[in-house]
């Protein structure tokens, strides 16, 4: 399945899912990562590697976490080539002063968005989205 297309029905599909928990993300000066980690994200940078992480395993980690946020997924299988999808949802949140980390994986998209804004960015997106079908 390789997802879909259409900026009009990306809007109205996507089904904004928050996560429980809080997340951070910490940085590694290698790809060492600490054995019995599991991070949500991991990405090498010819900085370091970064990971996304609960806020909890990072701090059992001894690692330190900088910007805890909320994980909201956009649940609509959104195609690794759609234009403007992430453009759109972001611009949203841009206007509203919301500061957004969006990772996309193969069958998604993920926000990574302050704490103390995750409900009214799920508000946001909501409204973004239109009314659900019935």
């Amino acid at each position: 399945m390789t997802g879909e297309t259409d900026l009009a029905r990306l809007l109205a599909g996507m089904r904004p899912e928050r996560r429980p928990g809080s997340y951070v993300f910490a940085t590694l000066p290698d790809d060492a990562v600490p054995a019995g980690l599991d991070p949500a994200m991991r990405f090498r940078e010819a900085e370091g590697t970064t990971l996304i992480l609960t806020g909890d395993e990072a701090a059992r980690a001894g690692l330190d976490g900088a910007f805890p946020c909320g994980w909201i997924t956009l649940a609509v299988h959104s195609s690794l080539s759609a234009v403007g999808f992430l453009a759109a949802v972001t611009a949203r949140l841009a206007e509203a002063g919301i500061a957004v980390n969006a990772v996309s994986a193969f069958h998604h998209d993920h926000l990574f968005v302050p704490l103390a804004r995750a409900d009214e960015t799920m508000a946001l997106l909501r409204d973004l989205a239109g009314p659900s079908e019935p």
